[in-house]
């Protein structure tokens, strides 16, 4: 047995490093530091409630809204507030904007680039890959960075900037829209459609969307194997066997996304072996035996701390350990899907367990699926209508906001007295993807994924079977941590 540390990763959002066993040319056992301390949680306490709506966007730079909207959630829920539909509407557009434009990113510019490596020379599809997704200077990039900075438009409309906007309020959205801005967000939208469906696709989105099994997924991918991005990972990703690598506990939890009144157009649940079942968030408890933390218990989030003890035993990584009802939890755009009911990602996980593949493919389906529901928002908003509700002081109370991120489910925990903030806690997806062992010993996410994938030997640092397991859950390292 020897061991091998990879790390720091490239194309990674934040830190990251991992210690991996190896014996017999594979992984025996991983362990995820997140190596970056932060502390958030520890600033809020003593603010005043609103000051949260300033803080928490500037945890991340890459999914600021989803922090806005959790800590907008919080307070609405704190303060008995809610958003009338217009507000509810741009609250939807703006989160669906950043998750889209987070998945074109992860894929074109953090995943795709890996097959570009020399390591992959022999294969045939070699050429046109490093041709198109070579970092920096391969063909896509300029497809898609004038493409998707175009899409973010969208934000400018909706939200006034972006990232660390202000616009999501716990009453709604303080930016109301006019006639002209209607018009022109409909128009990006039609725009962004024809550059996924002329680039990305190769078809139209409702064909994508409608993909039901892999059977279904084999015939399209090879009926448009020269014409788009995604049936050019498909072919790469059969031939690595992706679908075969990086399987982890099987259970998938989604908060539900996408508020509208009393419903979700993603419903939250978790799912396991096979089923559905309903989400109770009362058994989550934040583990911190192997974390750089204070503490011995786990604790619910609404009572936790996070106070760091640097140097403590038997720790490993400023990450704490969620769990669910003690189990490991793996969240994101496949356990949306899932959650969701969604044939094509049930199929494929009911054939494989969660994978490197699958993971990708329920992020293009989420561009599919989302794209349309974003053009009927539009279309639904009432000009002249409220977009937001008058906000009152809060003196004391609690609330949750739970929003589904690009990564997966994030969750806000507040608690207010006299005035201001007591306690603030934030579980980010990759905390739950990324976390160390607990105190079962069980591993994270991510560690059990990493197990038995087999590492080459290649002089272009992290091996890459490693760096796609890693990768496929899009991690933002600085959400992690606190």
């Amino acid at each position: 047995m020897k061991r091998l540390m990879v790390g720091p990763f490239n194309r990674v959002e934040g830190d990251l490093e991992v210690a991996l066993d190896i014996a017999e040319g594979r992984v025996q056992a991983a362990y995820v530091n997140s190596p970056m301390y932060r502390g958030f949680e520890q600033m809020l306490k003593d603010k005043y409630p609103l000051d949260a709506l300033v803080y928490v966007p500037r945890i991340c730079g890459i999914c600021s809204v989803a922090q806005s909207a959790a800590a907008a959630q919080a307070l609405a829920h704190a303060m008995g507030l809610q958003p009338p539909e217009n507000g509810r509407l741009a609250a939807n557009l703006t989160i669906a904007a950043e998750n889209l434009a987070d998945h074109l990113s992860h894929f074109y510019l953090f995943f795709m680039p890996d097959f570009a490596r020399s390591f992959y020379k022999g294969r045939a599809w070699f050429s046109d890959t490093h041709a198109r997704f070579k970092a920096v200077s391969g063909s896509a990039m300029a497809d898609i960075l004038p493409a998707r900075a175009k899409f973010m438009h969208l934000m400018g409309y909706l939200a006034g900037k972006w990232p660390h906007t202000l616009s999501l309020q716990p009453g709604g959205s303080s930016r109301p829209l006019e006639s002209a801005e209607q018009i022109r967000l409909a128009i990006l939208l039609a725009e962004f459609r024809s550059f996924l469906e002329r680039t990305l696709f190769g078809d139209q989105l409702e064909s994508v969307a409608n993909l039901d099994s892999e059977s279904a997924l084999l015939a399209w991918m090879d009926s448009h194997t020269t014409s788009a991005d995604l049936p050019h990972f498909l072919s790469i990703a059969y031939d690595l066997e992706l679908h075969k690598m990086g399987r982890a506990s099987d259970r998938f939890m989604s908060y539900g996304a996408y508020h509208d009144g009393d419903d979700s157009l993603l419903p939250s649940g978790l799912w396991e072996n096979g089923e559905l079942r309903a989400l109770d968030i009362s058994t989550i408890r934040e583990d911190v035996s192997h974390s750089w933390m204070e503490g011995e218990a786990a604790l619910a989030p609404a009572i936790g701390h996070t106070l760091p003890h640097p140097g403590k035993a038997g720790a490993y990584s400023w990450c704490k350990s969620p769990r669910l009802d003690g189990h490991v939890i793996e969240t994101g755009a496949l356990a949306r899907q899932l959650v969701a009911g969604h044939p094509l990602a049930r199929d494929l996980v009911a054939r494989y367990g969660g994978n490197v593949m699958a993971r990708v493919i329920a992020r293009m389906l989420e561009i599919a699926c989302m794209v349309p529901v974003m053009e009927e928002w539009v279309r639904r908003i009432r000009l002249g209508e409220p977009f937001c509700q008058a906000v009152t002081g809060l003196e004391d109370g609690s609330g949750i906001g739970l929003v589904e991120a690009a990564r997966g489910s994030l969750g806000h925990w507040m608690e207010v007295r006299q005035g201001r903030i007591y306690n603030y806690q934030i579980i980010a997806p990759t905390t739950w993807n990324f976390s160390p062992r607990d105190a079962a010993g069980k591993p994270g996410a991510l560690e059990q994924a990493l197990v038995g994938v087999q590492v080459e030997e290649n002089n272009e640092g992290a091996p890459v079977a490693v760096q796609h397991v890693v990768r496929s859950f899009d991690p933002c390292m600085v959400c992690t941590v606190h």
